[in-house]
């Protein structure tokens, strides 16, 4: 039977960029026909794409530079990014028509996929689908392995998360307090702030924006110290937090988003503190901890379905809105994680 063809709406990545993504540095075509079929041989399968996780570290891939641990977009080519995907014709006998899939799919309606290795097959259950780009997904491992493994809590800790109320700290502060620990997030906005004691269970919040001394906020809400920071955001929250660390402090540095659209990054001044207070401050990937997957899913899964934790999503739909959506993370426009609805399940 002759397979159908199918327009396929794509996100497409113009140009290497300089500052902060805007939506114009990508563009929505309508590619050529799509042919609903895995070619004979190739190993490959097509997927209908359901839904696209929208991640700050996408920034670093509209830039020529291919010492990371990604490469970056080629100009004029369909961006990737994490999805949830239904597999609709396979050449693959370990993923069939009808399985859903997670993992790195492309930024249109159809993909081919032929690089299956972080690709996961989603069991269905009573968790919602879109959850595996978030909760269940990239961000929910990323702050699963970086709180336990990397910061190795213990109970009655003090733990400081920046951008806190985002995909990653949101998760990182509530599994602190599960923990047993005090906890204290930082946001952009009065909305978040609000967010984050009212319903995440934060003990504590601010708006980084109206402290005028960021160490100076610090001490007022840790004033013994801090022993666990999740590093969100670098620069100068970092610097900050480093100065109000206790001894034999952990900090997890996840992330960068202060510095993604830097032409010029910020410099750390206060490293110091590392060997006075003998600090261990250390950056991690989340693939590196793929022993703890099935863990992670069991525990995350049950604690969610026992009211334990909550997760926050920013749901947008359609793919013509992938641009603006993924162009607000910078400016904090997302409340939660962002989250781009291809298509109906």
């Amino acid at each position: 039977m002759e397979k159908a063809l199918m327009e396929n709406k794509q996100v497409i990545f113009k140009g290497y960029i300089v500052g902060t993504p805007k939506e114009t540095d990508m563009e929505i075509r309508v590619g050529s026909k799509f042919k609903v079929e895995a070619p004979k041989g190739s190993g490959a399968f097509v997927v209908k794409n359901l839904y696209l996780s929208c991640d700050p570290y996408l920034r670093g891939r509209m830039r020529d530079f291919h010492g990371s641990y990604v490469p970056p977009f080629v100009p004029g080519s369909v961006m990737e990014g994490f999805g949830v995907a239904r597999v609709l014709d396979s050449d693959n006998p370990n993923f069939k028509p009808g399985n859903l899939v997670s993992g790195l799919t492309g930024w249109e309606e159809y993909s081919l996929i032929q690089k299956t290795d972080h690709l996961r097959k989603v069991e269905q259950n009573d968790m919602p689908l879109s959850y595996y780009v978030g909760l269940l997904g990239m961000p929910g491992f990323t702050a699963y392995a970086g709180f336990y493994e990397v910061c190795a809590p213990e109970k009655g800790n003090h733990v400081f998360v920046s951008a806190a109320s985002g995909a990653v700290g949101q998760l990182v502060g509530q599994l602190a307090k599960i923990h047993g620990c005090y906890v204290v997030g930082s946001a952009g906005t009065s909305q978040k702030v609000d967010l984050l004691k009212n319903k995440l269970g934060f003990d504590e919040a601010f708006n980084y924006k109206e402290e005028p001394e960021l160490d100076a906020a610090l001490k007022r809400y840790f004033p013994k110290g801090i022993d666990i920071y999740f590093d969100n955001v670098g620069g100068a929250m970092l610097d900050a937090a480093l100065l109000n660390m206790r001894n034999h402090g952990r900090i997890a540095v996840c992330g960068m988003l202060s510095q993604h659209s830097q032409s010029d990054p910020q410099g750390i001044h206060n490293l110091y503190c590392l060997v006075q207070k003998s600090i261990r401050m250390q950056g991690f990937l989340q693939h590196n901890y793929q022993h703890l997957h099935a863990r992670f899913l069991e525990d995350i899964t049950g604690l969610y379905k026992q009211g334990k934790i909550v997760y926050v999503e920013d749901m947008n739909e359609g793919l013509e809105s992938a641009p603006a959506a993924f162009a607000g993370l910078f400016s904090g426009k997302n409340v939660g994680k962002q989250v781009v609805r291809v298509a109906n399940e």
